[in-house]
């Protein structure tokens, strides 16, 4: 999967809250090297974002 088009699409919350949570989620898959990120053919914001939206992850954004 290059990028969840469809989720995103679907999406209906705060839009801001949802990019800041994949660009903070990108930025730790880079610095851990994870494995995923090869297996995603180098696309650390797609897999992020996967992550979030199939809920593999959970996200909140502090104040």
């Amino acid at each position: 999967m290059i990028f969840p088009l469809e989720e995103l699409i679907e999406y209906n919350s705060n839009m801001y809250e949802i990019t800041s949570a994949a660009s903070r989620r990108s930025f730790q898959l880079s610095m851990i090297q994870d494995e995923e990120i090869e297996a995603n053919e180098g696309k650390v914001v797609s897999l992020a974002a996967r992550q979030i939206f199939t809920k593999q992850i959970e996200f909140r954004l502090e104040a």
